[in-house]
């Protein structure tokens, strides 16, 4: 198995400067592959990676862009790479057409493969290509390292994310089955009869960043002043995006330790972002980011995800008698009584319960 493992790293002046550099290297290339790109799609030609690659090559040889042989020259090739890939997804209709990138963007990223182990972690120091031993506050230990991603972020620190091959351990779990039904008010609730509060982290911030917001409006444009607000209000993204991040992994172990079987709604999510009144709440729920936990905790630990279709209607079904109530279609009604069995039903409970029954309706199917 392979994961992605992320350390905060330390550099000095100097290995600052020479990922700058790589950073703005790796930049040029990707925009000038990109361009050459659209320019033969729109004389009639089709190039892929070794066209791009060969313009790099002599790109190199070139008295003007000589700085490019004094970075690291993977990193330049996997831009290239990551640039091919951004087509092939366009193409089999996976993402948009790719962008060309700007020095603006204040979240930057390269990457470099380990060749030859010259990607390693040493006491607390990692070594990296063209830049020697790195300071890294370790929080965990690492397997065989396939390659790394240097991140810069918009609050001027460096991250590592290697991507590191790795052995998951069992988990002992009771076999037990679970239906998920996420919302806003609760993040979700199951079919245990469980109700996980949706911590809101950005809804509670909202204050500080429209402060911190209007403070940096007032700010001449490309002063000092303006880039030391500009990281203050950087960090109070970053910090609603930590508790955030940190909250999901937490509540997506917790179901994949207990339950070998998670039944949840199909949700199209980027459909429902559509409707400006919820946009923000779906956005800060971050449902999709959970799931995506959820599906690759399973492949690592053998669970099973069972995925309800999106217009099986969980929510007017009653668990018990099987009667559709068209009334519950609106969301203020929280709780209600079905008119067959007359039992009294949390909206959210019983919709878990309804996905759980069919989720395992599904899997025996």
């Amino acid at each position: 198995m392979r994961k992605g493992i992320k350390f905060r790293i330390y550099p000095n002046r100097e290995q600052q400067n020479i990922m700058n550099q790589t950073l703005g290297c790796c930049r040029l290339i990707y925009n000038k592959g990109l361009a050459m790109r659209n320019e033969a799609y729109q004389n009639g030609n089709k190039i892929g990676y070794s066209q791009t690659s060969a313009m790099l090559t002599a790109l190199k040889k070139h008295d003007d862009f000589s700085f490019l042989k004094t970075v690291d020259s993977i990193a330049l090739q996997q831009s290239l790479r990551d640039l091919d890939r951004g087509f092939v997804n366009f193409f089999q209709k996976r993402a948009r057409h790719p962008q060309f990138k700007s020095k603006h963007n204040r979240h930057q990223s390269y990457r470099t493969i380990n060749q030859g182990d010259n990607i390693r972690i040493a006491s607390k120091y990692i070594k990296l290509p063209k830049l020697g031993y790195v300071k890294v506050r370790q929080s965990m230990e690492v397997g065989k390292i396939n390659n790394v991603t240097i991140e810069h972020t918009p609050t001027g620190k460096y991250f590592a994310v290697l991507n590191v091959e790795f052995e998951p351990q069992p988990m002992i779990r009771q076999g037990g089955t679970i239906g998920i039904d996420v919302g806003i008010k609760e993040f979700y609730s199951d079919s245990n009869g469980n109700h996980v509060p949706n911590p809101k982290y950005l809804e509670k911030s909202m204050r500080k960043l429209i402060r911190e917001q209007r403070k940096l409006s007032c700010k001449q444009k490309g002063s000092k002043n303006c880039n030391k607000q500009r990281i203050k209000v950087a960090l109070v993204h970053e910090k609603i995006t930590n508790q955030r991040k940190d909250f999901l992994q937490k509540q997506s172990t917790m179901l994949i330790r207990e339950n070998q079987t998670i039944c949840i709604e199909d949700l199209k999510v980027k459909n429902m972002m559509r409707n400006h009144k919820l946009a923000q709440h779906i956005s800060s729920a971050s449902w999709s980011k959970f799931f995506d936990m959820l599906s690759y905790k399973s492949v690592w630990y053998g669970n099973n995800i069972v995925k309800v279709p999106t217009m099986y209607p969980s929510s007017q079904t009653c668990s018990c008698c099987g009667f559709k109530n068209p009334l519950i279609k609106n969301l203020a009604i929280r709780n209600w009584e079905c008119p067959e069995c007359q039992t009294k039903h949390d909206r959210d409970t019983n919709a878990s319960i309804n996905i759980l029954n069919k989720g395992l309706q599904m899997q025996s199917a």
